[in-house]
């Protein structure tokens, strides 16, 4: 066989490489549109005949364009509902409308399996501390003793409410330090496990090196390659931050994979298991975002569309909140006021039946043994007073001051404590420690020694129930109606020992490398506080105030207002104290915001450096600014705009090694959502050509053409071809459909768009130079990007970027109209961190 014979291992695209040989006008349509299509949605292909321009998929650790995935739908939407005329259309189209509901039904139903397995997991895992069941060792203690199992309601036999001296659960020991030394081993050992599953989901973010001068507003001045930025643990802490960085439009890579969704269920099983001040409650709103990440992979409409996905994905995670406290309408609540940052009507009411779908399968499935959803179900049988309003008043003021300093403390610890060499290198180390000290300090308390929700059941207890209750068995009870006054105080020691305890752990965990939640701790700080204010308010429970200063401590921490109150309503079922909620959570969110306006999630984002925004946090600095600043504080300074700006000929073209060269000066920036802006006819703006897009134009296209051609960048008026990529979505002759994008390009004589040749008219000469045809990206430019004047108020910019959801904003001159400037949402974040740090941009 001769060496130049093509066989089956020859390369297909040979033919592509131009120094070999000319590719011809027709070879290079065909090629290009081939290599387009396999790139690009058909939806965008589509949008190529559009003024707002084609776009590839969004880069890792990018900001997505709300505007232009919105219109990318409407053309989904007409191809699917305009063409209904055969049976089989119909029904797609029916399938696409409800397809939204069919995906969030899917999305609670699997979330609520998931957190059925935890729950049962971490159930029995946690009682191996201290002993297992004869029985069956895979039972928790209180399904031992009251022989309740999962799966199936049957009433249980109630040996009266003490399962402490039960026959069928053997402990490890009967002696105090021996039960302490193997209750250490196992949360030790739990500890490392979990800590060490989260390593598995280490990641390093990229990031430029910012130069002096970038953070001095001229951040175009020097830069330097890029470099590897902060390492993300995606499995660690609760993953709300980075769910609300997501759904403002910023997209993480592999943080809602598999992979992260199986580490942050396993290692959360562990990590409450060891007894540290978290809860499994907030990486169940993780959960159920990566459930629906995956569950909306099967729907295109939502994995080609990030707005569409995002949609669907503040949905899903009203889930997590529902599986979490068994309180559906709070969990809907929970992602509208504190995770979503768009939420139209239409995803309440989806977020609503993906809500209730979960609660519906975690209640069929009885994780608890009870057949309800209420956790902690009480019945104080009494009511409140109107001076005891003060209390509630003291439970808001006392929730507020611990959420604002938990806030500062927690971040000053971890930037102290975590600086260290050994523990900045070695997280699992930490943990351990962590689980050290936990362990020491609350094992001795009989308050503090179990698990995070069983310590607020505990809490909220009726001791009023009636001299033969399951409740006055407690050990909380036996303690409260002692008449021993050494038994009475050492009973307050403990309360107020265990909630300090609790106050200190939970500044120290809070940012360890396990899954963890800051909900949980909140609540049972709160409850213990409420329950010591009890012992001297005797006239009515001290429970109830142990219920209100759980939510009034968490409404510290969270900000979270009408989502808690209706939360905490599910979580007990006492409609009749909503009120006392109303007020300790409205009072503790009011004194937390005096003492600092960020939530323990902005904190958490801030420290983590994600691009989010806070339209409401960002306006109210805009507004004290003085004198008011003005939309050209934004502006880049002339040697950036000298890099990013291409002038285009009178042709419409530009070489392409000054393509590549902007392309190079781009990525030495590292932005990654970055761009070029095309300007004409002595500085007007004309488009904005994205990196990514310009990137696979030169280096996807160019194959196809000489190194050193001219590659067209504009297009005809739009009026003349207008329809340069379109949708053919018909029957042939014999009832099969075909469902295509056409290219169409336009005439050579006419300057036309097209990538090389013109059509059969024409002279010679021009058939002649057209057969070198050119590479033409014109159908990746945006023709109508927004724009600003440079003398517009800065509030315009900061609603453009908040509410349109922009990606990049022109900045124009007053009374010229000329370009000045083009900014990034990333660069609107940075001049925002600027003000809130030091006060100026």
């Amino acid at each position: 066989m001769a060496d130049n014979e093509p066989t089956e291992r020859s390369r297909l695209l040979s033919v592509y490489h131009v120094q070999d040989r000319r590719l011809s006008s027709l070879q290079q349509r065909e090629a290009a549109v081939s290599i387009v299509s396999s790139s690009v949605t058909k939806e965008e292909q589509a949008l190529g005949g559009s003024t707002i321009g084609e776009r590839l998929p969004y880069n890792d650790y990018t900001t997505i364009d709300w505007l232009h995935d919105l219109v990318k739908d409407s053309y989904r939407r007409r191809l699917i509902h305009n063409n209904t005329r055969s049976l089989r259309d119909k029904l797609l189209s029916a399938f696409d409308s409800c397809s939204g509901w069919i995906a969030v039904a899917i999305m609670g139903a699997l979330t609520a399996c998931v957190a059925f397995l935890v729950d049962i997991c971490q159930a029995t895992v946690t009682d191996w501390k201290i002993g297992y069941c004869k029985r069956n060792p895979f039972i928790d203690k209180e399904g031992c003793c009251k022989h309740t199992t999962p799966l199936p309601y049957s009433p249980f036999e109630d040996n009266g409410g003490a399962i402490n001296d039960c026959p069928e659960f053997h402990e490890w020991s009967s002696d105090f330090w021996r039960s302490f030394g193997i209750y250490m081993a196992f949360a030790i050992l739990y500890g490392v496990i979990s800590s060490s599953a989260t390593m598995f989901t280490k990641k390093s973010l990229p990031a430029a090196e910012s130069t002096k001068d970038d953070k001095a507003h001229d951040f175009g001045a020097e830069t330097q390659p890029v470099v590897s930025g902060k390492s993300m643990y995606m499995a660690a802490g609760s993953g709300i931050p980075e769910i609300k960085t997501i759904l403002s439009g910023f997209h993480i890579p592999g943080f809602l994979s598999f992979r992260v969704l199986f580490v942050k269920a396993f290692g959360a099983v562990f990590a409450v298991s060891t007894g540290m001040t978290l809860g499994k409650e907030g990486p169940f709103v993780h959960v159920s975002a990566c459930v629906g990440n995956l569950v909306a992979q099967w729907f295109p409409k939502y994995r080609d569309n990030g707005r569409k996905y995002r949609e669907i994905l503040s949905a899903s995670v009203a889930a997590g909140l529902s599986v979490a406290f068994g309180a559906p309408i709070g969990g809907v609540l929970f992602s509208y006021e504190e995770i979503s940052t768009y939420f139209p009507r239409k995803i309440l009411w989806r977020a609503f039946l993906c809500s209730m779908c979960a609660a519906l399968v975690l209640r069929e499935l009885n994780p608890t043994g009870t057949g309800k959803l209420v956790l902690f179900e009480t019945n104080y049988g009494t009511s409140y007073k109107f001076y005891h309003y003060l209390i509630f008043i003291f439970l808001g003021i006392a929730g507020g001051i611990w959420g604002g300093l938990f806030c500062n403390l927690n971040y000053r610890w971890s930037k102290w404590f975590r600086a260290y060499p050994i523990i900045k290198k070695n997280p699992v180390f930490e943990v351990a420690l962590v689980v050290f000290v936990t362990v020491a300090l609350q094992f001795p308390n009989p308050l503090t020694r179990e698990p995070g929700d069983a310590i607020i059941r505990n809490l909220l207890v009726n001791c009023d129930n009636g001299e033969g209750s399951a409740a006055r068995k407690s050990w909380v009870c036996r303690n409260e109606i002692s008449s021993d006054v050494g038994e009475r105080r050492a009973y307050v020691g403990a309360l107020a020992a265990g909630c300090l305890v609790k106050l200190v752990l939970t500044i120290v965990t809070f940012g360890c490398k396990v899954p963890s939640g800051i909900i949980i701790p909140a609540l049972d700080a709160g409850a213990l506080f409420g329950r010591l204010v009890g012992q001297v308010v005797t006239d009515i429970s001290p429970g109830i105030f142990a219920m209100v200063g759980a939510a009034a401590f968490l409404a510290g921490v969270s900000r979270m207002t009408i989502s808690l109150c209706v939360i905490m309503f599910e979580l007990t079922g006492e409609l009749e104290y909503v009120l006392p909620h109303m007020i300790a959570i409205l009072v503790a969110k009011w004194t937390a915001d005096a003492l600092g306006k960020e939530s323990v999630y902005d904190l958490a984002q801030n420290v983590l450096g994600h691009p989010f925004l806070d339209l409401d946090h960002t306006m109210s600095l805009i507004q004290s600014q003085s004198p008011p600043h003005l939309v050209s504080r934004l502006q880049p300074p002339p040697q950036t705009m000298s890099e990013i700006t291409v002038v285009v000929d009178s042709d419409n073209k530009v070489s392409r090694q000054l393509l590549q060269t902007k392309l190079d000066r781009l990525k030495e920036r590292g932005l990654m959502d970055a761009g070029v802006v095309l300007v004409q006819n002595g500085g007007y703006l004309q488009g904005y050509l994205g990196q990514a897009e310009l990137e696979f134009g030169l280096k996807e296209l160019g194959k196809l053409y000489a190194m050193d051609g001219r590659v067209r960048l504009l297009g005809d008026d739009l009026g003349s071809e207008l329809d340069v990529a379109e949708y053919r979505d018909e029957e042939d002759g014999n009832g099969n459909r075909a469902s295509e994008v056409h290219v169409r390009f336009p005439s050579k004589n006419g300057n036309g768009s097209g990538s090389g040749s013109g059509s059969g008219s024409g002279s010679d000469d021009e058939r002649g130079e057209a057969a070198s045809g050119d590479l033409d990206l014109s159908s990746f430019v945006d023709r109508t990007p927004i724009s600003l004047s440079d003398k517009t108020p800065m509030e315009y910019a900061i609603e453009c970027f908040g509410k349109l959801g922009l990606r990049h904003l022109m900045i124009t001159e007053e009374g010229t109209g000329k370009l000045k400037g083009v900014c990034l949402k990333k660069r609107v974040i940075q001049y925002i961190e600027g003000l809130h740090d030091g006060g100026h941009d």
